[in-house]
Parts: structure tokens; sequence; C-alpha cells
């Protein structure tokens, strides 16, 4: 059995002195922006950033050199999210991005210059 959350379209509410945190169906992503470039990393330490170029391109345009961001890639598609357009994403990147563009959900700044914000 898999355990649920109370959904605020049911008209559900979270118990007084609780909080819930957004479950996103993508991929966890560590967001590093330095002079010059942006890297996409998961987990494990694997390159997404040619999968997902319009985020670092993004992130290049918007975001000053030295900061580093925890987070979560997904692409939204008719209201709702869709894993497996993230999963199809690869040597067709561009025409994806057109399709169902991704998207960056931060959780955590991680680092703004030499500062580390993890401590």
């Amino acid at each position: 059995m898999v355990a649920t959350g109370p959904k605020a379209d049911r008209g559900h509410e979270l118990p007084p002195g609780h909080a819930a945190e957004a479950k996103f169906d993508g991929f966890r992503t560590a967001l590093i922006v330095q002079e010059g470039r942006v890297e996409l990393r998961s987990r494990r330490g694997a390159d997404l950033g040619a999968a997902c170029r319009e985020i670092r391109q993004a992130a290049h345009d918007k975001l000053p050199a030295g900061n580093g961001l925890d987070g979560e890639l997904v692409v939204w598609e008719e209201g709702r999210l869709a894993f497996e357009r993230l999963q199809a994403r690869g040597a067709r990147a561009a025409a994806s991005a057109r399709e169902g563009p991704a998207h960056f959900a931060a959780f955590d700044l991680l680092h703004q210059g030499e500062k580390d914000l993890t401590a």
C-alpha cells in the first residue's frame, strides 16, 4: 500500500500544526551556475544538461554565477506532471522542449558564491 497525503483539490486540509511538501514526479537535480556555463547533475552525477537545454539557458540568463541549487526537473502536460515526457528526452531534446518544456522546481539554495549554505 502506498501512503497518500491530503490533497487540496479534494477539499482536504492538513490538521493544525502540520505541514506537507509536494512530491514532484521528475528527476532530482543539482543546478550549478558557474562563470560561462550551467550544469545539471542527477543525484548520481549524470549530466542532464543536454536533455534540458532550455533550463540551462534560462539559468544562464537569469541566475548569477556562483549559485548552486537543489531541485527537481519536471515536465507539465495538460495540467499534470508527465514523467514519461521527461524520460523520453535525450536525442530528441530540442523537439521535446518545443512539445513540452522542462521546468526546474528549486527546493534549496546550496551555495552562493563561495558561501556554503548547507551548514
